[in-house]
């Protein structure tokens, strides 16, 4: 459901009240009061009223995602959480859609590395509906085996489907991988072919049984509400929710690689190459948060960022290049990517690292330390002007430990970034030349000997029911037909 040009300027000028600073000028965001409450079973709630126009959205996040995953079922998570919305309750698939479309309303249901999550948006007045159906898809989904065959089926054509599409999200998905091969951390969200091929039936209960209960639940609702009345209706519904069966997988913080660790993933007559290179990067709860997130806007997160400027603006060598920074519990990556035509992918893989080379001997200078605070300050208020977008950001908050500062206090913690501040992050946390893990999709036959100079190389087919290189990927057994 869409909201309003209107709404949403009002909604502007109430969200962006000034924090307290010494310097008046700086732009900033304070959240509006919010209520925290833990049902019996040990659900969270976070309940925050706004009036303004009479909306409410909910975002309920369910801890575990693809890490609790049995590692040869990858993508059950996902597979599970596609289901919820597959009929839940008295409503079978088809019904329970169109008791959502006929008042206006929108469910959303997502699987992510360490979550699941259901986001939902509908008029005040349909309050009471929409906490029933959100407590028949996590309390009472119907599972129905044959929306299960068709939704796994679903999944499997869609892998299939993107190698003969645009590249660019995949690149993401090869490279995540190779970096923590053996981590859960590497675990592509949507499974692979072969993995999905593997999840039966059984397997999708008997993960819901074990890994989704009352006590795993965040629910964040922002909007046009009473406190009381909602979290008593809420209570009803889900407070005696049962727990979880299993227990979350213990797991260990993800390792840096070292030295350069080279992936081809060949695509035999594709006109592009698409690149990722990156490392390890730095966990949710980083104490330099702001100013990382400075420095990656000035290196590579904006349409004037180093990357883009040198790939795209100055070079025309890509339509766009950046570095994205992925976040988790307990570490997460860092990466330059781009994609330009397969006759240029040195020339632009080399320019990329010229950048990064740049960052680290050179630094950034006080003008365009200056001119990424103006952008990010800029910019980071109209990321919390609907009540959506706040109730996302309140359950990013609550999920990762996060205080509120970290939304209160951000315009000052940009503003007081120092170039010393952003040399020590640019240290510590961008890879140097010599530890870098690269991935390519392209056209072997035409850069496979060329990529060998930038490090050991491994190889899997663009084909290949997997995202990780197995014996029986590599190129001799393949031009053999093995």
């Amino acid at each position: 459901m869409k909201v309003s040009l209107s709404i949403a300027l009002a909604l502007m000028w109430v969200l962006l009240a000034p924090v307290s600073s010494a310097d008046p000028e700086i732009p900033g965001v304070t959240l509006p009061a919010y209520q925290e409450i833990t049902l019996a079973n040990g659900a969270r709630l976070v309940l925050m009223e706004r009036h303004e126009v009479p909306l409410v959205a909910f975002r309920a996040v369910l801890r575990g995602g693809a890490v609790a995953e049995p590692a040869e079922l990858g993508g059950i998570a996902a597979l599970t959480a596609g289901m919820l919305e597959k009929g839940a309750g008295e409503r079978d698939a088809r019904m329970f859609s169109e008791t959502v479309a006929a008042v206006g309303g929108e469910i959303k249901v997502s699987g992510a590395l360490e979550s699941l999550s259901v986001s939902g948006e509908f008029m005040a007045r349909d309050t009471d509906l929409w906490i029933d159906l959100l407590a028949d898809m996590l309390s009472r989904p119907r599972f129905a085996e044959d929306e299960f065959e068709k939704l796994r089926r679903r999944y499997i054509d869609s892998i299939i489907a993107a190698r003969d599409g645009d590249l660019r999200s995949y690149s993401a998905v090869y490279g995540a991988a190779f970096l923590d091969r053996g981590h859960p951390y590497g675990r592509p969200v949507s499974g692979s072919e072969e993995s999905l091929a593997r999840i039966e039936y059984q397997d999708l209960q008997k993960f819901y049984h074990q890994q989704i209960g009352g006590d795993r639940l965040l629910l964040v609702v922002v909007g046009d509400f009473d406190s009381a009345s909602l979290n008593r209706k809420i209570a009803a519904k889900l407070g005696d929710w049962r727990k979880a069966n299993a227990a979350l997988p213990d797991i260990k913080p993800p390792m840096e690689a070292h030295g350069r660790q080279v992936l081809l993933v060949d695509k035999p007559g594709t006109s592009q190459s698409y690149f990722w290179i990156g490392n390890r990067g730095v966990r949710q709860s980083d104490p330099d948060e702001a100013a990382v997130n400075l420095v990656n806007t000035i290196f590579g997160g904006r349409f004037t960022s180093w990357l883009n400027t040198a790939l795209r603006i100055e070079s025309g060598l890509t339509y766009g290049a950046g570095c994205t920074l992925r976040k988790h519990t307990l570490g997460g990556w860092l990466a330059m990517t781009s994609f330009t035509p397969t006759a240029t992918t040195f020339e632009a893989i080399d320019l990329a690292l010229m950048q990064l080379e740049r960052l680290h001997q050179q630094g950034i200078d006080q003008t365009t330390l200056d001119s990424g605070k103006n952008y990010v300050n800029g910019t980071f208020p109209l990321e919390l002007e609907t009540s959506p977008q706040l109730a996302r950001a309140l359950a990013e908050l609550k999920f990762f430990g996060l205080p509120d500062a970290t939304i209160n206090d951000y315009a000052e913690a940009i503003s007081a970034v120092s170039s010393v501040t952003a040399a020590s992050v640019i240290r510590r946390v961008y890879p140097e030349l010599n530890d870098l893990v690269i991935v390519v999709i392209g056209d072997g036959a035409v850069i496979r000997e060329q990529l060998k100079a930038y490090g050991e190389l491994s190889e899997i087919p663009i084909s290949s029911p997997r995202f990780l290189p197995t014996d029986d990927d590599s190129p001799e057994k393949h031009e053999n037909g093995g």
